[in-house]
């Protein structure tokens, strides 16, 4: 992590003046231990200084907004305002705000001003109140003062891409994976520092006992965070690396699946906060060993893929998809190409392949749907990373050109 100007400016001269100063006194190394400890606002944690400004009581007439927006990494940034509680109820009540785009690489120093605007609301999981109203959440979006919206604004891209398919009622299932680390960026939790585990993975996955499972406490913070917010939380479990947990979003209706998803991981960010856990979404945090990957696999079924007959339809998405695997591979995340490498439950980036209950392939069919004739399919090849406003729009804008593409044979059915 970057050090601010300030520290590194104290250290660099703090170095440069050591060659010609006495030795430092314990006090002054002591001072510098604290500069650079990585265990900076445990004080936060102690539970007598967040209950005395938790006991604190909110005023009738106002309430605090939480304006969430993405910034140009692709992560969520944030930022709060005060409002009044009829502001709560809709996000056209709500007011425009702005922030400092040259901060967030999203905007020249000389013309810095971004638009936030108010998209969906969630209640406020963080600061709970017990007097009737609600502190809200407030998923943004991103615009020009001319009310363009930002290059990086990828809402936009999929709210055009559902724009006139609003009869196909399209659900989306998302299914977030992450890796939890010890502050130090390195250690995932359970590992030993600088080493590996000693057994390879197999009894991690949805295990249980504290040899086999961790992070749960955060999981299952996350679950009850998003429950209390109304997001659409459908589940959770631990994942097949030790250290690497998922929890799924949905089913989510059009545009509602990547504002619901991308609040979910604002929240995990904000309960690892908490915690004092680095938590990463890298696809593949860990290189050397034979670890699993991490993914966000996404569930896609349109009203005519739930209606009897539907697996042609769902067939022919799959074949729309094929006819496109690069484009879709060139916005499902970055350093994908660690992870879909045809092992560890991943197909080949350089080959698109469908099959029946088939993790080995880019897209799965359930027993159950191939049972029933219809349901929905899953793409398993957006990255951890990804954005779901671009998933989810790029598999709307595909499956929906109205385009003649080749059939593509399934692979033999494997066992899930």
């Amino acid at each position: 992590p970057k050090m601010k100007l300030s520290t590194a400016f104290f250290l660099a001269t703090a170095s440069t003046a050591a060659a010609f100063a006495p030795a430092p006194s314990t006090r002054a190394s002591s001072s510098l231990n604290v500069v650079l400890n990585k265990q900076t606002g445990q004080a936060a944690l102690d539970p007598a200084v967040i209950a005395k400004f938790d006991a604190l009581s909110f005023p009738k007439d106002q309430i605090m907004a939480e304006y969430v927006w993405v910034d140009a990494d692709g992560n969520t940034r944030s930022k709060t305002r005060t409002l009044t509680p009829d502001k709560a109820e809709s996000p056209a009540d709500l007011p425009k705000w702005n922030f400092d785009g040259s901060s967030t690489n999203q905007a020249p120093g000389d013309d810095s001003e971004v638009i936030l605007r108010p998209q969906a609301i969630y209640t406020d999981p963080f600061r709970p109140r017990s007097d009737g109203l609600r502190n809200i959440l407030v998923m943004c979006d991103t615009y020009t003062p001319a009310g363009e919206p930002l290059d990086t604004n990828t809402r936009a891209f999929a709210e055009a891409a559902f724009k006139g398919h609003e009869d196909e009622e399209i659900w989306f299932g998302m299914e977030q994976e992450f890796t939890l680390f010890n502050l130090d960026e390195k250690t995932p939790l359970g590992w030993p520092q600088g080493g590996m585990p000693s057994r390879p993975q197999g009894p991690y996955y949805c295990s249980v006992g504290p040899e086999n499972s961790f992070g749960r406490h955060i999981t299952d913070a996350l679950y009850k965070a998003c429950l209390y917010a109304g997001i659409n939380i459908s589940g959770t479990n631990g994942e097949v690396m030790p250290g690497q947990q998922e929890y799924q979003v949905g089913p989510c209706v059009g545009i509602a699946a990547g504002d619901e998803l991308m609040m979910s991981r604002y929240i995990l960010q904000r309960v690892c906060e908490d915690f004092q856990v680095y938590c990463t979404l890298h696809p593949k945090p860990i290189t050397e060993g034979d670890w699993n990957g991490a993914g966000m696999h996404t569930n896609v079924s349109t009203k005519t893929m739930r209606e009897a007959g539907g697996i042609d339809a769902i067939k022919t998405a799959i074949y729309k998809l094929g006819a496109k695997h690069a484009e879709h591979i060139a916005v499902y995340g970055t350093g994908n190409e660690l992870r879909l490498t045809g092992k560890f439950e991943t197909a080949s980036m350089d080959e698109f392949t469908f099959g029946v209950a088939n993790r080995g392939a880019s897209v799965r069919i359930g027993r159950d749907t191939e049972a029933d004739g219809c349901g929905y399919f899953e793409d398993r090849r957006p990255s951890s990373n990804c954005d779901p406003y671009l998933v989810s729009g790029k598999i709307m804008s595909t499956i929906m050109e109205d385009v003649e593409v080749p059939v593509i044979e399934p692979l033999d059915k494997q066992e899930a």
